[in-house]
């Protein structure tokens, strides 16, 4: 199977864009800026789902489901919110076609369908949500509330990329309502780190933990916790956001309790989210020229066996062999695939698999059957061995883990490598242009010089880490004061 991937140094773009189509993870449709997810890009997007649904529902939250449609008066009760997100909105105006008479299966919008109130196709669900929860809250009783949705969003995105930006994707979105202002932050801080628990143990992917400036907060949140990633060609990826939402959208949808006391106040709330690009940054951390590599927790297929053989003879007494050996991998929930397919010769299915990030590749031929060995090719760093049949479960075993941890710290060293202190404006751009990744530089805290630099570099400052350090400096770019460093970087 020739696989023809641009390389990642020839076109890190171009190389993106054709391993995401070639190892069969998705395909643009038919509608313009959407995707189609085919099925093995999907089953991975479920692992995530299955894990994540996992963690959300050990927190204490629940899943419900509200409406795609949200009437536009709705929708601007909050008006930062509104903003925010307008240039993105798709908007429902009539409900009916009619056939053109003169012309024959041509469909036309029926002037007297027109609705009474237009309706935005959900860009996010703050306003369908809240309106709801005005009917759930009466009394501290009924509090905390703690939800979340698996749900699909549209945001009319005019330059698209399949998984990283399209017009509609899939996604889960958590809405908490709180009695205290302290309880509401605390959740927030909380599911950027279920997000980051996530994304570095299931993933792979080490990230920053930190705050948005308020340039880049989500549009009516007090404040935006996020976890930021670096991609393999230096470009920084936001993995995951939770908001704090203050009582914005309490007080725009009018959503108050009855306290101990008996008196009345508006509840405090958080929304939190992620999204299919997670897809994308599976895909730019790990991978390689020989197209995907994914780390076993979240491969469909962790283990393939490829039988190597010249007649049907051969083929049924490695398959009574594999059988067995399937039958102990299950036992241990390791997910494995036998390619028995007699259509295509060995050396295209190592191939395939390859290029489908297989995290473990095992060839049986009839000379193993005879020494009691089988080969196994790692995914990660594409080497292979020899191992006995009698201990081969347990290693495989723990070779999954193995190149799970090594994955993450492949990607952690590329990140420790690729974050670098700076201290005048001609030193970042200097960086920016030749080395990338995360610059740490310090900022004064102004949105217009955060905007200058924007426009003058195309720079965004990813995050204010948690964990920085306090320090007193002078911002790079005016030498005014600055209290500690923050992070830039260009980004997805």
């Amino acid at each position: 199977m020739s696989k023809n991937l641009t390389t990642r140094s020839e076109d890190y773009s171009k190389w993106y864009n054709e391993l995401v189509v070639k190892a069969d993870l998705a395909e643009n449709s038919g509608v313009r800026g959407c995707m189609v997810i085919k099925p093995y890009g999907y089953a991975i997007w479920e692992k995530m789902q299955g894990e994540l649904d996992r963690m959300f529902k050990e927190t204490g939250h629940q899943n419900a489901y509200f409406p795609l449609f949200v009437p536009k008066s709705m929708f601007e009760a909050e008006e930062t919110n509104a903003e925010g997100f307008a240039k993105e909105c798709a908007i429902v105006t009539h409900y009916r076609l009619k056939t053109d008479e003169g012309r024959p299966g041509k469909l036309m919008v029926d002037p007297n369908a027109k609705l009474e109130e237009e309706l935005i196709v959900r860009p996010t669900s703050e306003a369908i949500i809240w309106s709801t929860y005005k009917g759930w809250v009466q009394s501290y009783r009924d509090l905390p509330l703690l939800i979340n949705q698996w749900a699909n969003v549209v945001r009319w995105e005019m330059r698209t990329r399949l998984f990283l930006r399209t017009a509609e994707f899939l996604w889960q979105e958590g809405h908490t309502a709180h009695a205290t202002r302290q309880e509401a932050i605390e959740e927030s801080e909380k599911m950027m780190n279920v997000y980051a628990d996530f994304v570095q143990n299931f993933m792979a992917i080490p990230v920053v933990k930190g705050l948005k400036t308020e340039t880049e907060r989500f549009a009516g949140a007090d404040e935006t916790y996020c976890i930021e990633a670096l991609m393999q060609d230096g470009k920084a990826l936001q993995a995951g956001t939770s908001h704090f939402l203050g009582q914005n959208f309490a007080k725009a949808f009018d959503v108050k309790f009855a306290n101990a006391e008996g008196k009345q106040e508006h509840v405090w709330g958080t929304s939190w989210g992620v999204s299919t690009r997670l897809m994308g940054a599976l895909v730019m951390t790990h991978s390689d020229d020989n197209g995907l590599v994914l780390p076993p927790n979240l491969a469909p297929i962790q283990v393939v066996i490829v039988p190597i053989y010249k007649s049907d003879e051969e083929l049924e007494k490695i398959t009574s062999v594999v059988n067995d050996l399937m039958a102990q991998f299950k036992k241990l929930n390791i997910s494995v695939k036998f390619d028995s397919r007699t259509t295509q010769k060995p050396g295209f299915k190592f191939a395939e698999w390859e290029l489908k990030g297989v995290p473990v590749r095992i060839a049986v031929g009839p000379k193993d059957l005879e020494n009691g060995t089988f080969e196994v090719a790692r995914r990660d760093t594409l080497s292979k061995e020899v191992v006995s049949n009698d201990g081969i479960v347990n290693y495989i075993n723990d070779l999954l883990e193995i190149i799970q941890n090594d994955l993450f710290q492949k990607a952690l060293d590329y990140r420790q490598n690729h974050i670098t202190e700076v201290n005048s404006f001609e030193e970042f751009k200097e960086v920016l242009e030749n080395k990338g990744g995360f610059i740490s530089a310090h900022w004064d805290g102004t949105p217009e010089t955060e905007e200058k630099i924007k426009d003058l570099t195309k720079a965004t400052i990813r995050c204010i880490p948690l964990d920085r350090v306090e320090e007193q400096g002078k911002c790079i770019f005016t030498g005014l004061e600055s209290a500690g460093r923050v992070l830039f970087a260009k980004a997805y």
